[in-house]
């Protein structure tokens, strides 16, 4: 048996109540004589471990960020990742080409920054001054003078070889005729006149046959003079087009060069100069015609995926990561990190019903943007999207970035499509999130850890030091300097440093819930302003936080009507046994209230020990259900000394509809449960709330202000006595910021504030009677709490043994 019961219960002075901001503290009368704050406050374990992951840049020292949403994560990630990039070089652009090789392949090159928009415009200078130089070459006359004798040339031939096959077909007494299906021959009569069909009937068989052989001798020698006429057409063809190629060269050589020269550092821009350069002349048509046939354009789309929209497309250079006034590295935030927006895209375009794509159509995503330098993305967003989280992964894991459509990796029958070159990535990537998250990862995702090696993790409040207040009055001014806000004169300041205690819950501690804190500030300049005031002062930042509950207590406001009303049933004075009022928290969002609600404990005979009403209709949770348990550890530990615990009790909360989960009624229980033992009426104007373990020792619990506050404004409806207060451990004595009105009623002892150590503690100032204390080998005294409840569980024990007893005889009798 164990308790340390000897002190009572203490009661808090006024002062206690809440830790207060003494304007006086700063030196400043309005925050415009304020420097602002440079950096994040009260982050330091967070703000050494980001500095040390941008420090190492060997792969996989990624950082994740994890904390609560409002503690400062993304505004310092950008500040921090901005100041560290400014002191690094631009990455370099990239670009797709056009690959001649394989045009289903584009080609992806990287320049110095501002070199690609450089090389960009100078191909599309290029390819516009050889349109003019060829134009103006093969309109010249020097063009058409060579090719006229080129073909005057091969005429000239034809014309010979043509000649000398007359000739020789008039020699064998043959006559050459051209018709539409070709040469033909026709015999000679000795008149030498072709020959008709009757004459030639009428000559001797012998004579036909000779003439029969002749003709197709002659025949053969047509068709090797007609081999040489087309042979001399091609050889014309091919010698204008060696014209068209050696005059077209000479047109863009120059322009060539030039490039050439300027781009000699790069050898990979060099060797696409040169398949430009072949290219051009492959298809100087393209050039010289202008490129008006529409008709052949679509048609060469339907022929292949890597088809261009017009005749030059395929010269154009895609820019596709631009870095040309980019100042250091670049730093990206992608809000929206949808699997294309992060890894890029292959568009495409309908052209006569069907969709055709080339390298100009490559989109880029933000790991390409933030190639080079540094990536902000939030986790619960990656994780939305079912392919993001696995491809970002897969790029980590690779080092380089794929361009692959999401409709490839799912479609049954395989299509033609671009495949870009995959682009080396070097990127440092900063995954924000909740630490939820982050365990979740960490737990069920095996590739987590080698990925994201840096936790960096933020809390949700800091120490309420001198430096800590003073830099949130530099916060204050860093917020009204950028939102061009009312000066705050320096009680709105303290006010605001005690409602972040507030916000933290503690005496000793500022909130880092930034964004909640900064809602204040707006609202009391919204006020101020409404006001006409110069400068937000104390009662503006009063005026808002009231006005922000109000906004948001519709519920309170109704639960609280409803115990005005008796139709929740609570009693703030006279004293009833086996009845207490414990406290409970409801939250709705980022809203929670307290309120007073009714345990009622009832004893009699039996062996099923406690019960509670809850578990057995599976409304109590099982934090609630332990508190319940360890709530009869304790009773066997004092009481079961000489005897068997012999009881059944059932407690319960009143008029609760929905679940009970926690541990902190489990005083309220254990109280309500001795007064129904001892028949000890508890104190109805006193409400207690806090944990108690097997040994009887108090154990603090959360919510101790809003519990205070919402039994206060119910004793306060039914009229305040100077006997109603709340116990609480004392443990939770640096919890409490109470609000001013509270701490008022307590100042003019209308309201009282208790803390206890021990369950014996609670139970003297709620009974008025000594809880009682046991020596070895005795009983607790009679006239205690402890020692009426031990005398009547002794005499149930006697009456169940005497009633088994009876019941037994009685059975064998029978």
């Amino acid at each position: 048996m164990s308790d340390n019961s000897s002190s009572k219960c203490y009661r808090l002075q006024p002062h206690e109540l809440k830790n207060t901001c003494d304007p006086e503290f700063y030196g400043f009368a309005t925050t415009e004589e304020e420097s602002p704050q440079e950096g994040i406050i009260g982050q330091e374990r967070a703000l050494r471990s980001v500095e040390f992951g941008l420090e190492v840049n060997n792969p996989g020292y990624n950082i994740f960020m994890a904390g609560p949403p409002g503690t400062g994560k993304s505004t310092y990630a950008k500040a921090a990742l901005q100041s560290k990039a400014k002191q690094e070089e631009p990455p370099s652009d990239w670009l797709y080409l056009y690959n001649f090789t394989d045009p289903e392949q584009p080609q992806a090159v990287s320049l110095p920054a501002g070199w690609g928009e450089t090389f960009r415009n100078d191909m599309e200078e290029l390819v516009e001054d050889a349109r003019t130089a060829i134009t103006h070459e093969f309109d010249s006359g020097n063009f058409e003078k060579q090719r006229a004798e080129i073909i005057e040339k091969y005429q000239t031939k034809t014309t010979e070889t043509l000649q000398n096959l007359e000739e020789e077909v008039r020699e064998q007494g043959f006559a050459l005729q051209r018709g539409a299906g070709g040469f033909t021959t026709v015999p000679l009569n000795d008149a030498g006149n072709p020959m008709q069909q009757e004459e030639y009937q009428a000559l001797p068989e012998e004579r036909r046959r000779e003439i029969d052989e002749k003709g197709n001798e002659i025949q053969r020698r047509i068709r090797r003079s007609i081999r040489q006429v087309r042979q001399n057409e091609q050889e014309a063809k091919s010698a204008i087009r060696d014209l068209e190629k050696r005059m077209g060269s000479f047109a863009i050589r120059p322009l060539f060069e030039q490039l050439k020269e300027k781009y000699a550092d790069f050898p990979q821009i060099c060797s696409y100069l040169d398949e430009v350069h072949e290219d051009i002349i492959s298809n100087l048509d393209e050039f010289k015609e202008g490129s008006d046939d529409e008709t052949s354009r679509q048609l060469a789309l339907i022929q292949g995926t890597g088809g261009s929209s017009s005749d030059t497309d395929r010269y154009e250079v895609n820019l596709l990561v631009n870095n040309s006034d980019t100042e250091g590295a670049p730093v990206i935030e992608e809000a929206n990190p949808i699997y294309y927006n992060l890894l890029g895209k292959v568009e495409y375009e309908s052209r006569m019903g069907t969709l055709t794509t080339d390298h100009t159509l490559i989109r880029p995503g933000a790991l390409h943007k933030a190639n080079g330098g540094y990536l902000i993305l939030r986790a619960e967003d990656v994780l939305r999207d079912p392919l993001c989280w696995d491809a970002l992964k897969r790029t980590l894991k690779d080092s380089c970035i794929r361009i692959e459509n999401i409709g490839e990796q799912f479609r049954l029958v395989p299509t033609t499509a671009i495949q870009p070159d995959s682009i080396p990535l070097e990127v440092k990537i900063v995954l924000m999130g909740s630490p939820l998250i982050y365990y979740l990862l960490s737990t069920y995702d095996d590739d987590f850890g080698k990925y994201f090696k840096i936790k960096a993790d933020f809390d949700v409040q800091m120490q309420r030091s001198d430096e800590h207040l003073q830099e949130y009055a530099k916060f204050i001014r860093s917020v009204q300097k950028r939102e061009d806000l009312l000066p705050y004169d320096r009680s709105a300041v303290a006010r605001i440093c005690d409602y972040s205690s507030r916000l933290a819950g503690d005496q000793t501690k500022l909130s880092s819930r930034f964004n909640e804190v900064v809602e204040i500030v707006y609202e009391a300049d919204g006020w101020a302003r409404l006001q006409e005031a110069d400068c937000v002062t104390v009662d503006h930042v009063a005026k808002a936080i009231e006005e922000k509950m109000y906004r948001s207590n519709l519920v309170e406001s109704h639960i609280r009507e409803a115990i005005e009303r008796g139709k929740i049933l609570v009693d703030t004075d006279g004293s009833v046994a086996g009845q207490i009022n414990a406290l409970q928290v409801t939250a709705l969002g980022d809203y929670s209230f307290g309120a007073p609600v009714r345990i009622t404990a009832n004893v009699h005979l039996g062996n099923e020990g406690v019960v509670n009403v809850e578990r057995e209709v599976k409304m109590s949770g099982s934090i609630h259900s332990k508190g319940v348990m360890i709530l009869a550890g304790y009773l066997a530990d004092q009481f079961a000394y000489d005897k068997p615990l012999s009881l059944s009790a059932s407690i319960t909360f009143e008029q609760t509809y929905g679940g009970v989960e926690g541990d902190s009624a489990s005083v309220a229980e254990l109280v309500a449960l001795l007064s129904a033992l001892a028949d000890v009426p508890v104190k109805q104007s006193v409400a207690v709330t806090g944990s108690v373990n097997q040994k009887g020792l108090l154990q603090p619990v959360g919510g101790v202000n809003e519990k205070i506050e919402g039994f206060y404004l119910t004793c306060k409806a039914a009229g305040l006595t100077g006997e109603q207060g709340v116990l609480i451990p004392e443990q939770n004595a640096d919890n409490l910021m109470l609000k001013d009105e509270v701490i008022q009623a307590v100042e003019t002892g209308d309201f009282h504030v208790w803390t206890a150590r021990t369950a014996k503690q609670a139970v003297e100032l709620l009974t008025a009677i000594p809880a009682g204390e046991r020596k070895p080998g005795e009983q607790f005294p009679k006239d205690t709490v402890f020692g009426r409840a031990d005398r009547q569980l002794r005499q149930m024990a006697a009456a169940l043994r005497d009633f088994t007893q009876h019941s037994d005889d009685t059975e064998h009798d029978e």
